[in-house]
């Protein structure tokens, strides 16, 4: 994993780093995809199959934590566990 510092600018632009661009070239269109406090920026040209599960992940987990932040959870052991995420 690479990680950058870069600045918004007063009217919202950002500039990737130079050492983060790879693969990027002027005028390809890239997603932004919010959630909570986390920026994913990924291009649109990727979008497959691995984009799509990143979304129902990303959708599973925010519903996920609302759910404990209510107190709606369960406990169970590991085996039920794994029974249950594999029906996922």
């Amino acid at each position: 994993m690479e990680i950058a510092l870069t600045k918004l600018s007063s009217r919202g632009q950002i500039v990737i780093p130079s050492e983060l661009r790879d693969g990027l070239e002027e005028g390809d269109v890239l997603i932004v995809i919010k959630n909570d406090h986390q920026l994913i920026l990924k291009k649109a040209s990727e979008l497959d199959k691995q984009l799509s599960q990143d979304l129902e992940f990303a959708k599973r987990t925010e519903a996920s934590l609302k759910r404990y932040e209510k107190g709606e959870f369960k406990k169970m052991d590991f085996d039920e566990f794994i029974t249950d995420m594999k029906t996922w």
